[in-house]
């Protein structure tokens, strides 16, 4: 498997998109700089040394790589028919989560296994492309001009979020749920399917929040976060506050005041007011560009193989990029007051071991594909 993995990258027919790589490389190296910079106090206040975030997130990323290596030399074929085995996998990881999960923060989200916590929703987000991206390709007429094509996946979702909701992970629920509208709207579903659906989801979504005080109390907060800015409102207005320290050009690495005990989550789900504080808008918008980068090569890739009637692919890279997106648009606008709080990183960026190399995986199937593009193409020359 690792030789397959250095011929796919080194040998003498290597063709893929590097700068989709050169973009990943830049991400994780800015990963490594906050982290070092937004975990100290708190590394060193729980465990006596101010640099244990760092050095956990760079064993992280190294076996992300070595997850990016293996899972790019895998033929999407190979992805295409392991799909409901992920998607099974997936399930029994979501019950077990509620079983035996560690709880932090009055959410059981976790499995804990020694030094690394597995994070079941991260593989559903991944898994569920995988496999709706297959459904998808095989019921495309279906899914046209039939009402049950349409429906048939979202009841299957429809279990899943029952299981996200009781953990509680509301923010994964609204990006599995985005995901799975793309990737039908993408196989050409009806305009008037949307709207009743999209209606449905609203209504239920609604009641969702106002059946619970905790998720009620994050939209009142972000609609007003001075009106109880020592109470619902404290997290968002101290990552506000990091924003305006750090206006155009920041504060330098390092020299966060956010990051010294007055900003919960400051390394996870809140790194991005942290980026703002110390690297400016300026690097708010260079972390912003590398991630849209990632996002439009995964759309236009997916119109392209589309076209081509190569649906699996073109609906798995869809899928990938509207992932990357939802979770980058929805973390920042989080962290900004744009956007309701939600437990949700910022791909690539956020401390976390899980998140980090599902999401790799994820890349490394959007690289194989293009890959399969290139020397598909190459061949018909």
């Amino acid at each position: 498997m690792w030789g397959r993995a250095l011929r796919f990258l080194a040998g003498p027919r290597a063709d893929f998109d590097r700068t989709l790589v050169l973009c990943t490389l830049a991400l994780l190296g800015i990963s490594l700089v906050l982290i070092s910079s937004a975990s100290v106090m708190e590394a060193y206040t729980r465990f006596g040394d101010s640099m244990y975030y760092f050095k956990r997130q760079l064993i992280y990323i190294i076996a992300a790589l070595a997850v990016f290596l293996v899972c790019a030399a895998i033929p999407t074929a190979v992805y295409q028919r392991l799909a409901m085995s992920c998607m099974v996998l997936s399930f029994i990881l979501l019950i077990l989560v509620l079983i035996v999960g560690r709880e932090i923060n009055e959410a059981k989200r976790w499995l804990e296994f020694g030094f690394f916590n597995l994070q079941p929703a991260e593989i559903l987000k991944f898994s569920w492309i995988l496999y709706l991206s297959g459904y998808s390709s095989r019921h495309i007429e279906q899914i046209r001009t039939q009402k049950k094509g349409f429906l048939k996946p979202l009841a299957f979702i429809g279990v899943m979020s029952l299981l996200l909701l009781l953990q509680p992970d509301f923010g994964s629920l609204v990006v599995v749920t985005a995901i799975t509208f793309g990737i039908l709207f993408a196989a050409g579903a009806g305009l008037m399917k949307y709207i009743f659906t999209g209606f449905l989801v609203v209504v239920i979504g609604g009641l969702l929040i106002l059946l619970q005080p905790y998720r009620l109390r994050r939209v009142t907060s972000f609609l007003d976060p001075w009106a109880d800015q020592f109470g619902s409102g404290y997290q968002l207005t101290q990552s506000l506050m990091a924003f305006g320290r750090g206006g155009l050009t920041g504060e330098g690495i390092g020299n966060s005041i956010q990051k010294l005990g007055y900003l919960p989550e400051a390394h996870t789900d809140f790194v991005t007011a942290i980026l703002g504080e110390e690297l400016g808008f300026i690097g708010m918008l260079a972390v912003i560009a590398l991630e849209f980068i990632i996002v439009i090569k995964a759309v236009s890739l997916a119109m392209r193989l589309l076209r081509q009637k190569a649906c699996f692919q073109g609906f798995a890279a869809f899928g990938i990029g509207l992932w990357f997106c939802l979770q980058t648009v929805i973390n920042i606008g989080a962290a900004s007051g744009a956007l309701p709080t939600k437990g949700l990183t910022l791909p690539l960026v956020s401390y976390g071991g899980s998140s980090l190399m599902i999401t790799m995986a994820a890349l490394a199937l959007l690289l194989r594909i293009d890959f399969e593009v290139r020397w598909s193409g190459s061949r018909a020359v």
